[in-house]
């Protein structure tokens, strides 16, 4: 007799960079890939702070929720816990067509637009940072081996559960901020590079537990501290998987789809980051001096630009092309990595489009120099708050042309559902709130 079923939970990474499903039989798993699980349209409204915003679906509609097998996970950490698995999907209607707000779709449709355009794929991971809740150990912690060795065992298990995840494991490092740590992955290909930033988190989150420990991905915790920034490298392969991304005779090394894919992303920027950074407090880090980004430049191997040039290793031609990438870096884990990465592949996409020329790359402090100097070098100040992104987001009608359908109110009112519960919070409690959910 049985006395316990293993259970398998179909995820979405909804509009919140919530992970939210439902949870079936494994032994179901082959069925269910294909007839899906039910779904409500509604639940696309539920906000980070579990409140329902005010939509379009009611209590109408029916959807179903996939899972991909390809990304199942199966994170075994220890005999105090369970084995946990879970599979990412995509949402479809009861006909199985994509449904419009359905992010992992919406990256698949703006990865099939990079590739009709540019004839290339996508090659990428996200960077990520993020704080352990609690008191602050003893001794020096800012990249040391002090801080490094207190979060050890913690460090070991998430690379073990990393790899249990289908994950290729890089680094785990004491970042500068209270109890703040990165972790990183190495590259994956096309939708598969959403999905790892997705399973990295969860992993991340179960493995705290595992150790009686709470970990936040929040964008900023305190102003009077460092803010936990995502940066989301990107190259380029072309149709024989060779690198597409380098040119040693572009400016500073970008062929010519980089540089079009980088201006696109730049001339576009102040519209996308509404969906990059998506929370009431993102634009708390989002600051000069901060080490973010605050302007719609590119720089070389400059940390205060929202697009980096990265450095590389070699000055072996062929290993220089399969190294060189860029990253964007206005981006934080309140935002669905399906939907930052969508925005910003069509975004690049539109500068294909467009045959926008490679832009200038800075190598200066933007914030000294006056609005009429900005304007005249063509750099804006990116939105200095939630809801200016989401007016800037709104009222461009070729950014929301991206998304199909009724996504993109769909999407504002989302946001505007989650600013209306911390809109009479101080900043202190805006901060905590967000801590608290992420």
């Amino acid at each position: 007799m049985k006395t316990t079923e293993p259970l398998v939970f179909a995820a979405t990474s909804d509009l919140a960079g919530i992970t939210r499903g439902k949870a079936f039989p494994l032994s179901k798993l082959d069925s269910r890939m294909k007839k899906g699980v039910g779904w409500t349209p509604t639940n696309v409204m539920i906000t980070c702070f579990e409140h329902i915003a005010e939509g379009p679906f009611g209590a109408l509609g029916d959807l179903l929720l996939k899972p991909d097998a390809e990304t199942l996970v199966e994170l075994n950490l220890g005999e105090k816990a369970p084995v946990e698995r879970f599979a990412l999907g995509d949402i479809t209607d009861l006909q199985g067509a994509p449904w419009e707000c359905c992010t992992r779709s919406i990256l698949k449709t703006a990865l099939a637009r990079l590739e009709q355009l540019g004839g290339v794929g996508l090659l990428g991971a996200f960077e990520h940072e993020f704080q352990f809740r609690g008191d602050v150990p003893a001794g020096p912690q800012g990249y040391t081996l002090n801080g490094f060795s207190q979060r050890r065992a913690f460090g070991e298990s998430l690379m073990a559960g990393l790899e249990q995840g289908g994950l290729e494991t890089d680094t785990f490092m004491k970042e500068y901020g209270e109890n703040q740590y990165e972790v990183t992955n190495g590259p994956a290909k096309g939708v598969r590079v959403a999905d790892e930033a997705v399973i990295l988190r969860e992993v991340t989150r179960m493995t705290a537990r595992y150790h009686d420990e709470a970990v936040t991905f929040t964008p900023i915790r305190d102003t009077a501290g460092v803010g936990n920034g995502v940066h989301i490298h990107m190259s380029f392969t072309d149709a024989a998987d060779k690198p597409a991304t380098w040119d040693a005779e572009g400016p500073f090394g970008m062929s010519k789809i980089t540089g079009s894919f980088i201006a696109g992303i730049l001339k576009y920027l102040d519209s996308i980051v509404a969906l990059t950074a998506p929370s009431a407090v993102s634009y708390l880090r989002l600051t000069p001096h901060r080490w973010s980004a605050a302007f719609n430049n590119l720089g070389f191997r400059d940390r205060e630009a929202s697009v980096r040039i990265c450095p590389v290793t070699s000055d072996d031609p062929e290993k220089i092309a399969r190294q060189y990438n860029f990253e964007y870096r206005a981006a934080d884990a309140a935002a669905s990595p399906h939907l930052a990465l969508a925005a910003i592949v069509h975004a690049g996409c539109q500068g294909i489009e467009e045959n926008l020329p490679a832009p200038a790359v800075t190598q200066e402090d933007l914030s000294e120099l006056s609005p009429k100097a900005l304007a005249e070098r063509g750099y804006v100040r990116l939105p200095q708050s939630l809801e200016d992104a989401l007016d800037r987001f709104q009222s461009n009608e070729t950014v929301c042309g991206w998304f199909p359908g009724q996504f993109p109110s769909v999407y504002v009112s989302h946001k505007r559902g989650e600013l209306s519960v911390v809109q009479d919070m101080d900043e202190a409690g805006r901060c905590a709130a967000y801590e608290a959910v992420y």
